[in-house]
């Protein structure tokens, strides 16, 4: 039996949408008085009351669970050893998220300085998260197209206005969320520091951010960035994007009044734009 990664999350003491479990199962932990409830509007989050008790509940219900019992630090070199075979359970070789800055940035790693600034034309891969620490004075922005992620340099102008229009720290760490996983989310969780989002300016680009990130972080620290000129960059764009997206996405809203009316905007010209419109080529 696969363990979902909402399970997971679960057992880990994270939030998960309610979107990410199925209806029976929260039902019954519910049922059990196993969950706590966050509303937001109309979106609901779920975490677990006791971690403890969700895993001996999920372990009863079904001995497929016990793989929980393993923990997530167990590597596959420690399942050969134990085992001989390391494919005993889905194990990620290879846990973090990439980063990048175009300016050199203080950090710490395991308790060690550690400086980031890569040379132009590679990024670095940070494997142990959970011990990477930053500078408070330092604007966490994630990217979603890898394009602009390594071309970081080519929008530093672009950057650099808007963080300085928003006053926000002038010192930005550069992120994304791929490989896909939780870890880039966790980190940002467990840290202070303003979270900016920098992806497509379409429906789906919105949906990204609102169900990744926007949930689980303070709405005081996260936003989504918004150009100044996307009103006339939209009117460029593409309507065949719109045109994909809009059946699945056509209900979306925010609360946040800045974002809502860029969703509007959107729909008035029924046109998305890409992110890598802003790289100076």
């Amino acid at each position: 039996m696969a363990i979902s990664a909402s399970i997971r999350a679960l057992v880990s003491g994270e939030w998960v949408a309610s979107s990410r479990l199925s209806r029976k199962l929260r039902e019954e932990l519910l049922g059990e008085k196993l969950l706590l409830v966050s509303t937001r509007g109309s979106k609901k989050s779920y975490r677990a009351c006791d971690t403890e008790a969700l895993k001996r509940f999920l372990i009863d219900k079904d001995e497929s669970y016990r793989v929980l019992e393993l923990g997530t630090d167990m590597s596959r070199a420690s399942m050969a050893a134990s085992t001989g075979n390391s494919k005993l359970m889905t194990v990620r070789s290879c846990p973090g998220f990439p980063i990048n800055s175009y300016e050199s940035i203080k950090c710490c790693l395991g308790g060690e300085p550690f400086v980031v600034k890569p040379q132009d034309g590679c990024f670095l891969f940070v494997c142990d998260w959970e011990r990477f620490s930053i500078p408070q004075d330092v604007t966490v922005i994630g990217i979603e197209n890898m394009e602009n992620f390594r071309k970081i340099r080519q929008q530093k102008r672009f950057f650099e206005h808007y963080l300085a229009a928003h006053g926000l720290p002038q010192k930005a760490l550069f992120v994304s969320r791929y490989p896909q996983s939780t870890d880039l989310r966790r980190w940002l969780i467990s840290i202070p520091n303003h979270y900016l989002h920098f992806g497509d300016f379409d429906l789906a680009g919105i949906h990204i951010y609102q169900t990744e990130f926007e949930q689980y972080l303070d709405l005081d620290r996260v936003a989504f960035l918004i150009p100044d000129d996307i009103a006339s960059r939209l009117q460029s764009g593409s309507s065949q994007r719109f045109d994909e997206q809009y059946n699945r996405l056509k209900n979306m809203s925010s609360d946040v009044q800045e974002l809502q009316d860029l969703i509007s905007m959107i729909c008035q010209y029924r046109k998305g734009y890409d992110q890598e419109g802003y790289i100076d080529y």
